[in-house]
């Protein structure tokens, strides 16, 4: 079910009324059929992959609190390795067979694969990554093990952010699970105003520079090579759009039940360093790594060249998280490249940047910008040569004729400069919380004016979110 449906716009007020008329003894039963139908609009046979991860991490959970010792450690590998041969098989099968025939082939032997039809469930990386970090959290004595299995699949499942995250740990979205909430007009207003403000961003941003951004994509050697670079640079406010417009719809679904989830966006493209810009993009995913991989590895705690190898690991990882393809590695392996870089400049220029918007900090966050663009490309491309033609076209096509309609061009760079203006000025802000200190009259302005965007102004074809795919 998207969230940008009329099946959502039907499914959500029947979801947010009917929990606040159950008592407390019985929301719980509702939330679980809520996210399960709200999956199962997508793919209703993989919601037993779901099922399969919530039983292993629950008895997992209970088991390892109540183990000591070695065995302790044991039943933590043995979970983990269950959540992720689950995702390895439904993401990396076909991944690990084309590899190994490229390898077998390079010694002129023949690979027969063997062959599986199926489909990457949807989320699966986000609902794995999310369990994981329980069972993880259990081992370390931060969290006790929820004896409630119809809390702890709730936890698992949880509808507003089951697809595409926020990746939530227990600590916090558990506890908002098993709270009682009561109907509250702030919450109804604020949930609404980011329902509303998410919509916008993904149908009236997203939506209108996708068309664009496809078309020079799909063949970008036929087109100029200012038009591809635009295109380059635009897929960035798209990406950004569609996934914080996901995050934002998230966010409000919550709050009308009640329930806070994380903010996973903090104006990304303001970000004056790679570094930063990490701290601002899919921030849950972030931590995530920072928590479970970059820290156990040693972290800040090791030596430069230790540390240079465990950055590049980290990201590498994060980017074969992404995607089943050698251009996610890269992509992600790039991150980690420019994080590295920026640790060895700072040894050798001490360099300080003072608060505020001025032209030092301006240029930086435009060299950030142009960087995290240009590597987005290995995102985007269908495979490593097209990612490479993308490259190639940048910068060898300035003879070639540009595109006669100018039209999705130039909705494209209005939708991009709206969303760059927005963040200006939701910095370090959100939209409801910078809504809150307006006068009445200001905020209705808004109101009306984004409702007339979703209805005038949304992009002419549907598209589906990008994440989804992950």
């Amino acid at each position: 079910m998207l969230f940008n449906s009329l099946h959502f716009l039907i499914f959500l007020p029947i979801v947010v009324g009917l929990y606040y008329l159950l008592p407390q003894r019985f929301r719980w039963i509702l939330i679980f059929t809520a996210s399960c139908y709200f999956y199962m609009a997508f793919m209703p046979k993989y919601i037993l992959v779901l099922f399969l991860i919530i039983i292993i991490d629950y008895i997992a959970g209970l088991t390892i609190e109540q183990t000591k010792g070695r065995l302790k450690l044991f039943y933590l590998v043995a979970s983990l390795t269950a959540n992720i041969s689950l995702l390895a098989f439904f993401k990396y099968f076909h991944f690990l067979n084309e590899n190994l025939e490229t390898v077998f082939s390079w010694f002129g032997k023949e690979f027969n694969p063997v062959g599986f039809d199926f489909l990457l469930p949807i989320g699966l990386s986000f609902h794995t990554f999310q369990s994981m970090s329980y069972t993880i959290e259990v081992y370390r004595g931060k969290q006790k093990a929820e004896k409630h299995l119809g809390y702890f699949a709730n936890y698992v499942l949880f509808f507003p952010q089951m697809v595409a995250g926020p990746i939530e740990r227990y600590a916090t979205l558990g506890h908002e699970l098993k709270q009682e909430h009561k109907p509250v007009y702030e919450n109804f207003s604020n949930g609404f105003k980011l329902i509303l403000f998410g919509l916008f961003v993904k149908m009236t941003i997203a939506d209108n520079i996708a068309p664009y951004v496809n078309q020079i994509y799909a063949a970008p050697e036929e087109h100029h090579s200012y038009e591809v670079i635009a295109a380059v640079i635009l897929f960035s406010f798209q990406i950004y759009a569609d996934f914080f417009g996901y995050s934002t719809i998230a966010l409000g679904s919550a709050r009308l039940l009640g329930i806070t989830i994380m903010d996973n966006f903090k104006t990304p493209y303001l970000s004056k360093s790679i570094t930063e810009f990490w701290t601002r993009w899919h921030i849950s995913l972030s931590t995530w790594f920072r928590d479970y991989l970059y820290i156990p590895l040693g972290g800040n705690r090791v030596k430069l060249p230790r540390w240079t190898i465990n950055i590049l690991i980290v990201f590498a990882v994060s980017g074969l998280w992404h995607g089943a393809s050698w251009t996610f590695v890269v992509w992600g392996a790039l991150h980690g490249l420019m994080r590295v870089l920026e640790k060895y400049f700072s040894k050798l220029f001490k360099f300080e940047t003072k608060e505020g918007w001025n032209m030092v900090n301006v240029l930086l966050a435009i060299k950030t910008f142009l960087i995290t663009s240009f590597i987005w490309i290995f995102f985007r491309a269908e495979n490593f040569d097209k990612a490479l033609l993308v490259i190639k076209s940048c910068f060898q096509n300035f003879s070639g004729h540009a595109i006669q309609n100018k039209e999705p061009i130039i909705i494209a760079v209005a939708a991009a400069l709206i969303i760059a203006i927005i963040d200006k000025l939701l910095y370090n802000s959100r939209f409801d919380k910078t809504l809150a200190f307006m006068k009445t009259r200001y905020r209705w302005a808004i109101y009306m004016v984004l409702l007339f965007c979703l209805m005038a102004l949304s992009g002419t074809e549907r598209e589906p979110f990008i994440y989804f795919q992950f």
